[in-house]
Protein backbone atom coordinates (compact mmCIF):
# COMPACT_ATOMS: atom_id res chain seq x y z
CA UNK A 1 0.00 0.00 0.00
CA UNK A 2 0.85 3.46 -1.13
CA UNK A 3 2.78 5.75 1.52
CA UNK A 4 1.84 9.42 2.25
CA UNK A 5 4.99 10.59 3.09
CA UNK A 6 3.42 14.51 2.77
CA UNK A 7 1.70 13.19 5.38
CA UNK A 8 3.99 11.67 7.06
CA UNK A 9 6.15 14.98 7.37
CA UNK A 10 2.62 17.35 7.90
CA UNK A 11 3.01 19.18 4.67
CA UNK A 12 1.38 20.10 1.83
CA UNK A 13 2.21 18.46 -1.92
CA UNK A 14 3.14 22.35 -2.89
CA UNK A 15 5.92 22.60 0.05
CA UNK A 16 9.01 23.76 -0.61
CA UNK A 17 12.40 22.11 -0.23
CA UNK A 18 12.79 24.16 2.51
CA UNK A 19 9.69 23.40 4.09
CA UNK A 20 9.70 19.86 3.79
CA UNK A 21 13.34 19.54 5.42
CA UNK A 22 12.17 22.14 8.32
CA UNK A 23 9.11 19.50 9.09
CA UNK A 24 11.69 16.70 9.11
CA UNK A 25 13.87 18.11 11.40
CA UNK A 26 11.24 18.89 13.36
CA UNK A 27 9.93 15.66 13.61
CA UNK A 28 13.00 14.13 13.91
CA UNK A 29 14.01 16.07 16.88
CA UNK A 30 10.37 15.07 18.11
CA UNK A 31 10.36 10.94 17.46
CA UNK A 32 14.36 10.29 18.21
CA UNK A 33 14.52 7.24 19.31
CA UNK A 34 17.05 8.08 21.86
CA UNK A 35 14.98 10.84 23.54
CA UNK A 36 12.46 10.20 26.44
CA UNK A 37 9.08 9.60 24.24
CA UNK A 38 10.91 8.78 21.25
CA UNK A 39 9.28 6.48 18.75
CA UNK A 40 12.11 4.44 16.19
CA UNK A 41 9.12 3.22 14.17
CA UNK A 42 8.16 7.03 13.30
CA UNK A 43 11.81 8.17 12.91
CA UNK A 44 12.51 5.59 10.62
CA UNK A 45 8.77 6.28 8.63
CA UNK A 46 9.98 9.85 8.80
CA UNK A 47 13.23 9.90 7.74
CA UNK A 48 12.36 7.51 4.93
CA UNK A 49 9.54 10.24 3.47
CA UNK A 50 12.79 12.64 3.76
CA UNK A 51 14.84 10.82 1.82
CA UNK A 52 12.11 10.52 -1.26
CA UNK A 53 10.79 14.13 0.02
CA UNK A 54 14.34 16.34 0.06
CA UNK A 55 15.20 14.81 -3.36
CA UNK A 56 14.15 16.42 -6.33
CA UNK A 57 14.31 13.56 -8.43
CA UNK A 58 12.84 10.44 -6.05
CA UNK A 59 10.23 13.58 -5.19
CA UNK A 60 9.24 13.77 -9.03
CA UNK A 61 9.42 9.64 -9.02
CA UNK A 62 7.17 9.49 -5.69
CA UNK A 63 4.42 12.00 -6.99
CA UNK A 64 4.03 9.63 -10.63
CA UNK A 65 4.34 6.17 -9.21
CA UNK A 66 3.78 6.73 -5.56
CA UNK A 67 5.96 4.97 -2.69
CA UNK A 68 6.11 1.67 -4.48
CA UNK A 69 8.39 3.77 -7.10
CA UNK A 70 11.15 1.48 -5.61
CA UNK A 71 10.59 -1.04 -7.82
CA UNK A 72 11.74 1.45 -10.35
CA UNK A 73 15.30 1.88 -8.79
CA UNK A 74 13.80 4.46 -6.54
CA UNK A 75 14.04 4.38 -2.51
CA UNK A 76 13.99 1.22 -1.09
CA UNK A 77 13.00 1.56 2.52
CA UNK A 78 13.57 -1.04 5.70
CA UNK A 79 16.29 0.38 7.63
CA UNK A 80 15.31 0.42 10.74
CA UNK A 81 17.51 2.62 13.73
CA UNK A 82 20.38 0.21 14.04
CA UNK A 83 20.77 0.26 10.29
CA UNK A 84 20.72 3.86 10.25
CA UNK A 85 23.28 4.16 13.38
CA UNK A 86 25.69 1.55 11.08
CA UNK A 87 25.29 3.89 7.87
CA UNK A 88 26.54 6.72 10.27
CA UNK A 89 29.36 5.39 11.90
CA UNK A 90 30.39 4.33 8.11
CA UNK A 91 30.38 7.75 6.83
CA UNK A 92 27.12 7.95 4.57
CA UNK A 93 27.52 6.33 1.09
CA UNK A 94 25.26 3.50 0.19
CA UNK A 95 24.23 0.31 2.39
CA UNK A 96 22.48 -3.29 1.11
CA UNK A 97 22.45 -0.39 -2.44
CA UNK A 98 20.25 1.87 -0.86
CA UNK A 99 21.35 5.43 -1.61
CA UNK A 100 21.06 6.98 1.71
CA UNK A 101 22.30 10.58 2.08
CA UNK A 102 22.70 11.03 6.22
CA UNK A 103 23.66 14.72 5.74
CA UNK A 104 20.67 16.11 7.08
CA UNK A 105 19.96 13.54 9.74
CA UNK A 106 23.76 14.17 10.93
CA UNK A 107 22.92 17.07 11.40
CA UNK A 108 20.08 16.14 13.91
CA UNK A 109 22.14 13.71 15.48
CA UNK A 110 24.81 16.69 16.23
CA UNK A 111 22.35 19.02 17.52
CA UNK A 112 21.00 16.03 20.12
CA UNK A 113 24.20 14.91 20.76
CA UNK A 114 26.42 18.15 20.93
CA UNK A 115 28.20 17.48 17.44
CA UNK A 116 30.98 15.59 16.78
CA UNK A 117 29.31 12.91 14.06
CA UNK A 118 31.41 13.88 11.06
CA UNK A 119 28.54 12.64 8.40
CA UNK A 120 28.74 13.26 5.38
CA UNK A 121 32.43 13.74 4.93
CA UNK A 122 32.89 16.55 7.94
CA UNK A 123 35.10 17.39 10.01
CA UNK A 124 35.87 15.57 12.94
CA UNK A 125 37.45 16.91 16.03
CA UNK A 126 38.34 16.07 19.16
CA UNK A 127 36.71 18.05 21.77
CA UNK A 128 39.00 20.17 24.14
CA UNK A 129 39.75 18.15 27.06
CA UNK A 130 38.17 20.31 30.25
CA UNK A 131 39.90 20.64 33.38
CA UNK A 132 39.51 18.69 36.71
CA UNK A 133 37.39 19.58 39.12
CA UNK A 134 38.63 20.14 42.68
CA UNK A 135 37.47 19.05 46.34
CA UNK A 136 38.67 20.94 49.12
CA UNK A 137 37.30 20.65 52.82
CA UNK A 138 37.05 23.89 55.13
CA UNK A 139 36.88 24.42 58.50
CA UNK A 140 35.33 27.31 60.17
CA UNK A 141 34.52 27.98 63.57
CA UNK A 142 30.86 28.25 64.85
CA UNK A 143 30.57 31.91 64.51
CA UNK A 144 32.48 32.61 61.13
CA UNK A 145 29.72 29.71 59.76
CA UNK A 146 26.76 32.00 61.26
CA UNK A 147 27.89 35.36 60.52
CA UNK A 148 30.12 34.47 57.13
CA UNK A 149 33.69 34.74 56.54
CA UNK A 150 36.44 35.63 53.89
CA UNK A 151 39.20 32.64 53.89
CA UNK A 152 42.19 32.27 52.19
CA UNK A 153 43.38 28.22 50.55
CA UNK A 154 46.16 27.64 49.51
CA UNK A 155 46.43 24.28 47.07
CA UNK A 156 48.92 23.49 43.95
CA UNK A 157 47.02 22.91 40.88
CA UNK A 158 47.37 22.83 36.86
CA UNK A 159 46.73 26.10 35.95
CA UNK A 160 47.40 27.74 31.76
CA UNK A 161 50.62 28.10 31.18
CA UNK A 162 51.86 31.72 31.32
CA UNK A 163 54.96 30.83 29.63
CA UNK A 164 53.11 29.87 26.17
CA UNK A 165 49.31 31.59 27.48
CA UNK A 166 48.05 27.76 27.55
CA UNK A 167 48.58 27.10 23.42
CA UNK A 168 50.91 24.61 24.23
CA UNK A 169 53.82 26.09 21.63
CA UNK A 170 57.11 27.34 22.59
CA UNK A 171 56.63 31.37 22.42
CA UNK A 172 57.99 32.37 18.69
CA UNK A 173 57.45 29.47 17.13
CA UNK A 174 54.80 28.80 14.71
CA UNK A 175 50.84 26.31 14.85
CA UNK A 176 51.57 24.87 11.49
CA UNK A 177 48.12 22.49 9.77
CA UNK A 178 48.80 18.78 10.75
CA UNK A 179 50.60 16.98 7.51
CA UNK A 180 48.44 14.04 8.55
CA UNK A 181 45.35 14.80 8.14
CA UNK A 182 45.77 18.30 6.41
CA UNK A 183 44.18 20.16 8.92
CA UNK A 184 40.51 18.00 9.36
CA UNK A 185 41.43 16.50 12.40
CA UNK A 186 40.34 12.84 10.73
CA UNK A 187 41.83 10.71 8.61
CA UNK A 188 39.71 8.43 5.96
CA UNK A 189 40.26 4.67 6.16
CA UNK A 190 38.92 1.89 3.74
CA UNK A 191 38.59 -1.55 4.76
CA UNK A 192 38.22 -4.76 2.78
CA UNK A 193 34.80 -6.67 4.07
CA UNK A 194 32.71 -9.44 2.19
CA UNK A 195 30.59 -6.44 1.65
CA UNK A 196 32.48 -4.13 -0.41
CA UNK A 197 34.87 -1.70 0.55
CA UNK A 198 33.76 0.31 3.62
CA UNK A 199 34.85 3.79 4.27
CA UNK A 200 35.64 4.74 7.73
CA UNK A 201 36.58 7.67 9.62
CA UNK A 202 38.97 7.89 12.52
CA UNK A 203 40.58 10.58 14.89
CA UNK A 204 44.10 11.78 13.55
CA UNK A 205 46.67 9.73 15.55
CA UNK A 206 49.46 12.83 15.06
CA UNK A 207 47.18 15.88 16.07
CA UNK A 208 44.82 14.01 18.29
CA UNK A 209 41.75 15.70 16.45
CA UNK A 210 42.91 19.23 16.14
CA UNK A 211 43.92 19.67 12.60
CA UNK A 212 47.11 21.55 14.23
CA UNK A 213 50.33 20.86 15.47
CA UNK A 214 53.39 23.00 17.18
CA UNK A 215 56.09 23.61 15.06
CA UNK A 216 57.79 23.29 19.07
CA UNK A 217 56.29 22.23 21.96
CA UNK A 218 56.31 24.55 24.94
CA UNK A 219 59.63 23.77 26.91
CA UNK A 220 57.93 24.90 29.99
CA UNK A 221 54.27 22.92 30.03
CA UNK A 222 55.80 20.67 26.97
CA UNK A 223 52.75 21.39 24.99
CA UNK A 224 49.78 20.63 27.27
CA UNK A 225 49.00 24.40 27.66
CA UNK A 226 49.22 23.88 31.52
CA UNK A 227 51.53 24.06 34.27
CA UNK A 228 51.39 22.98 38.19
CA UNK A 229 51.77 25.84 40.17
CA UNK A 230 51.02 26.93 44.13
CA UNK A 231 48.12 29.50 44.18
CA UNK A 232 46.16 31.19 46.71
CA UNK A 233 42.14 31.22 46.27
CA UNK A 234 39.86 33.70 48.52
CA UNK A 235 36.35 32.20 49.37
CA UNK A 236 33.82 33.99 50.30
CA UNK A 237 31.73 32.41 52.67
CA UNK A 238 28.20 33.80 53.30
CA UNK A 239 26.42 33.69 56.30
CA UNK A 240 24.09 31.00 57.26
CA UNK A 241 26.40 27.93 56.07
CA UNK A 242 25.92 24.71 58.17
CA UNK A 243 28.01 21.58 58.28
CA UNK A 244 27.57 19.11 55.48
CA UNK A 245 27.11 22.46 53.06
CA UNK A 246 29.54 22.74 49.90
CA UNK A 247 30.06 25.63 47.85
CA UNK A 248 30.75 25.52 44.57
CA UNK A 249 33.31 28.12 42.79
CA UNK A 250 32.88 27.95 39.03
CA UNK A 251 36.01 28.35 36.70
CA UNK A 252 38.43 27.80 39.79
CA UNK A 253 39.41 23.90 38.95
CA UNK A 254 42.43 23.30 37.23
CA UNK A 255 43.22 24.55 33.35
CA UNK A 256 41.85 22.47 30.49
CA UNK A 257 44.42 21.05 27.88
CA UNK A 258 44.96 23.67 25.59
CA UNK A 259 42.46 26.18 26.15
CA UNK A 260 39.99 23.51 27.36
CA UNK A 261 37.38 24.77 30.16
CA UNK A 262 38.91 25.26 33.27
CA UNK A 263 36.98 23.01 35.83
CA UNK A 264 34.84 23.65 38.92
CA UNK A 265 36.07 23.82 42.73
CA UNK A 266 33.86 22.52 45.56
CA UNK A 267 34.42 23.60 49.15
CA UNK A 268 33.03 21.08 51.88
CA UNK A 269 32.15 23.07 54.61
CA UNK A 270 32.86 21.46 58.21
CA UNK A 271 31.76 23.84 61.38
CA UNK A 272 33.81 23.66 64.86
CA UNK A 273 31.37 22.77 67.85
CA UNK A 274 31.18 25.86 70.09
CA UNK A 275 31.03 25.28 74.12
CA UNK A 276 27.69 27.62 74.40
CA UNK A 277 25.57 26.99 71.78
CA UNK A 278 24.04 24.48 69.53
CA UNK A 279 22.51 24.67 66.62
CA UNK A 280 19.66 23.53 64.67
CA UNK A 281 18.73 24.42 61.47
CA UNK A 282 18.66 28.58 61.55
CA UNK A 283 17.76 28.12 65.24
CA UNK A 284 20.19 28.76 68.59
CA UNK A 285 19.69 26.58 71.20
CA UNK A 286 21.13 27.53 74.90
CA UNK A 287 20.54 26.60 78.63
CA UNK A 288 20.60 29.16 81.64
CA UNK A 289 21.24 28.01 85.45
CA UNK A 290 18.92 30.13 87.86
CA UNK A 291 18.34 29.38 91.01
CA UNK A 292 15.51 28.30 93.17
CA UNK A 293 14.80 31.31 94.95
CA UNK A 294 14.84 33.40 90.99
CA UNK A 295 12.42 30.68 89.87
CA UNK A 296 10.02 31.43 92.64
CA UNK A 297 10.16 34.77 92.94
CA UNK A 298 11.06 36.11 89.34
CA UNK A 299 13.77 38.54 87.86
CA UNK A 300 16.33 39.20 85.17
CA UNK A 301 19.02 37.27 84.12
CA UNK A 302 21.83 37.81 81.85
CA UNK A 303 22.44 35.14 78.72
CA UNK A 304 24.77 34.56 76.14
CA UNK A 305 24.03 34.99 71.88
CA UNK A 306 25.90 34.99 69.33
CA UNK A 307 25.53 39.17 69.18
CA UNK A 308 26.63 38.98 72.77
CA UNK A 309 25.20 38.89 76.31
CA UNK A 310 21.07 40.35 76.76
CA UNK A 311 18.80 40.34 79.75
CA UNK A 312 16.19 37.69 79.87
CA UNK A 313 13.48 38.53 82.04
CA UNK A 314 12.45 35.32 83.78
CA UNK A 315 8.56 35.32 85.38
CA UNK A 316 7.70 34.35 88.80
CA UNK A 317 6.76 30.42 89.23
CA UNK A 318 9.03 29.78 86.68
CA UNK A 319 9.86 25.72 86.03
CA UNK A 320 12.57 23.80 85.38
CA UNK A 321 12.68 23.03 81.63
CA UNK A 322 10.83 26.29 80.37
CA UNK A 323 12.05 27.87 76.79
CA UNK A 324 11.76 31.34 76.30
CA UNK A 325 12.62 32.34 72.61
CA UNK A 326 14.70 35.11 71.60
CA UNK A 327 13.70 36.55 68.40
CA UNK A 328 15.93 37.14 65.53
CA UNK A 329 19.13 36.12 67.63
CA UNK A 330 19.33 33.10 65.69
CA UNK A 331 21.15 32.02 62.25
CA UNK A 332 21.08 34.67 59.40
CA UNK A 333 19.02 32.48 56.87
CA UNK A 334 21.11 31.45 53.88
CA UNK A 335 20.93 33.54 50.87
CA UNK A 336 17.79 34.74 52.60
CA UNK A 337 16.84 37.66 54.56
CA UNK A 338 16.39 37.69 58.30
CA UNK A 339 17.60 35.64 61.15
CA UNK A 340 16.31 32.55 63.06
CA UNK A 341 15.45 32.38 66.63
CA UNK A 342 17.40 31.31 69.63
CA UNK A 343 15.76 29.50 72.34
CA UNK A 344 16.60 29.46 76.05
CA UNK A 345 15.77 26.34 78.00
CA UNK A 346 15.66 27.60 81.49
CA UNK A 347 17.24 25.16 84.34
CA UNK A 348 16.59 25.37 88.18
CA UNK A 349 19.04 24.63 90.35
CA UNK A 350 18.36 22.87 93.23
CA UNK A 351 20.68 23.33 96.24
CA UNK A 352 23.04 20.56 97.05
CA UNK A 353 24.41 22.06 100.39
CA UNK A 354 23.01 23.90 102.79
CA UNK A 355 23.76 26.14 105.67
CA UNK A 356 21.66 26.17 108.96
CA UNK A 357 19.88 29.72 108.01
CA UNK A 358 19.07 28.33 104.50
CA UNK A 359 17.95 25.14 105.83
CA UNK A 360 15.98 26.60 109.06
CA UNK A 361 14.35 28.50 106.27
CA UNK A 362 13.52 26.27 103.75
CA UNK A 363 11.85 24.20 106.39
CA UNK A 364 9.54 27.08 107.38
CA UNK A 365 8.72 27.27 103.42
CA UNK A 366 7.61 23.16 104.34
CA UNK A 367 5.68 23.94 106.67
CA UNK A 368 3.79 26.75 104.77
CA UNK A 369 3.33 24.01 101.90
CA UNK A 370 5.37 25.57 99.42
Amino acid sequence: MSKDYYNILGVVKTASKEEIKKAFREKAHLFHPDKPGGDEKKFKEINEAYQVLGNDEKRQQYDQFGSDFNQQGGFGGGMGWEDIMRQARQGGGSYSNVDFDMGDLGDILGDMFGGGFGFGGGRRRKATTRGRDIEVDLYLDFKDAVFGVDKQVEMIKLVTCEHCNGNGAEPGTKIVTCKACEGQGSVRKVQRTILGNIQTMAVCSECQGEGKSNEKNCSKCDGQGRSKEKVQINIKVPAGMDNGMSLKMTGNGEAGIKGGKTGDLYIHIHVKSDPDFKREGDTIITQAEISFSLAALGGKIIVKTIDGEVDLKIPSGTQSGKIFSLHGKGVPHFQHYGRGDQLVEVIVKTPDKLNKRQKELLEEFGKEGI
